[in-house]
């Protein structure tokens, strides 16, 4: 067997194990394949006044608003330091920066909610999360939008808010909430286990697979739509009985970036050979990339905005993230690992411009760390740190409003990538 073989067959080997937005194993729970039932809570009959003091921005929903993989700054096969911007300690968000408060939920200092400027950030996302929680197979707990409470300390995202709303001034929530209900995550792993398993002349795809391309029918969008909807009714009942008034706080709800490019001539790496996947990370055939920018992502990001509007909450602002990476995706030309563009390091000027914001999908070089399989296809340290801006500018001043985010130059303003909200 050749060497190209043996590194295939070791790759599907692992890609069982890979996850995007979410853990892409079945929830194990009090029945298998089932959520954790949703622990009801009343209302305080006294609910004091709004808390005092600084507003914050809270962030609530799945990786995408957690952090994931934001400890990185670009990509390196030859140096971990060269893109390593905050260190094996990215995920501890416990007061003491020993450990993560929920283990695997990933939520790193570079999440979207520390907006700064006098006002205080606090993130409850949790990387894998669904609108209602669940027990990975790994063990790991993954708080949903919801009341959840067990004998052991863990709670939902939604009894979270509320009690934090208690003694803190929220005045805006943002979600990120979907991508997981859609099991998005083992449609990536399929795609990319069909690029390793067939030949560039007869390309097994992901997507003309019926399993796959069921993911993301009408029925399946109309489910998750309700499943949404009815989530974000619980943030809402989360800062009531806070004691807030709905018109003294903000909610915002979030659309998914592209990750991939879309188009045939925007790739960095031919895909013929193994290249896209062993030196890019990114290891999707043209047509597959294509259907999941055209269908799996639009139906995602369709389905969010749709959940938002029948929601029946007054106010909501939608921040649209479809097109904020473009330019900066994963594999797409113009950008590259920091040996392909003549950088050694994060911190050098340019680096922002000229190295990509999303993640590789890691396979082999997460077998001994310190890149972490459940990194893949996030937003790493630019992207989150270009989320945050855009957040910034929704938030306006504490005035929120509605709007699509993209690049709008070249450079760092504050640390941050130049966005636009229009």
């Amino acid at each position: 067997m050749s060497a190209a073989r043996r590194w295939v067959g070791i790759v599907a080997a692992m890609l069982p194990g890979f996850c995007l937005i979410a853990v892409a194993v079945p929830p194990t729970a009090a029945a298998p394949g089932t959520s954790l039932p949703v622990v009801s809570v009343s209302a305080n009959p006294q609910a004091p006044g709004l808390p005092t003091g600084k507003p914050y921005v809270v962030a609530l929903g799945d990786s995408y608003s957690s952090g994931e993989a934001g400890r990185w700054a670009g990509s390196s096969n030859d140096s971990v330091s060269a893109a390593d911007a905050l260190g094996p300690t990215a995920y501890f968000d416990n007061a003491s920066r020993t450990a993560e408060r929920v283990p695997g939920c990933h939520r790193s200092r570079s999440s979207e909610a520390h907006i700064g400027g006098g006002v205080g950030g606090a993130t409850f996302s949790c990387s894998g999360a669904r609108t209602t929680t669940y027990f990975a197979r790994s063990g790991d707990f993954k708080p949903g939008l919801d009341f959840y409470r067990d004998a052991d300390g863990h709670v939902g995202q939604a009894r979270a808010l509320m009690r934090f709303a208690s003694t803190h001034r929220v005045a805006m929530v943002v979600v990120s909430i979907g991508g997981n209900d859609f099991d998005f995550g083992s449609v990536v792993r399929r795609c990319v286990t069909a690029f390793l398993t067939s030949p560039s002349w007869a390309k097994d795809l992901c997507s003309d697979d019926a399993e796959v391309v069921d993911n993301f029918s009408d029925d399946r969008a109309a489910m998750v739509t309700a499943h949404i909807s009815l989530a974000l009714r619980r943030v809402r009942d989360a800062m009531r009985r806070a004691g807030y008034r709905d018109a003294a706080w903000s909610l915002v709800v979030q659309t998914y970036p592209s990750p991939l490019p879309g188009r045939r001539g925007l790739w960095r790496y031919p895909q013929r050979g193994f290249t896209r996947q062993s030196t890019g990370g990114c290891g999707f055939w043209n047509a597959d990339a294509r259907w999941a920018n055209r269908q799996a992502l639009a139906t995602i990001n369709d389905t969010v905005e749709a959940a938002a509007s029948r929601s029946g909450i007054a106010g909501t602002k939608v921040l649209d993230l479809a097109a904020a990476f473009n330019g900066r995706r994963l594999c797409e030309s113009g950008v590259g690992l920091y040996e392909e563009v003549g950088l050694t390091s994060w911190q050098q000027p340019g680096a922002v411009d000229r190295t990509e914001w999303v993640n590789q999908i890691r396979t082999l070089s997460a077998l001994l760390g310190p890149y972490d399989i459940q990194e893949s296809l996030h937003p790493n340290y630019w992207g989150h740190l270009a989320l945050r801006r855009c957040v910034r500018k929704v938030y306006h001043r504490g005035a929120p409003r509605s709007g699509s985010c993209t690049i709008a130059g070249r450079g760092l303003v504050n640390g941050e990538p130049r966005m636009r909200l229009s």
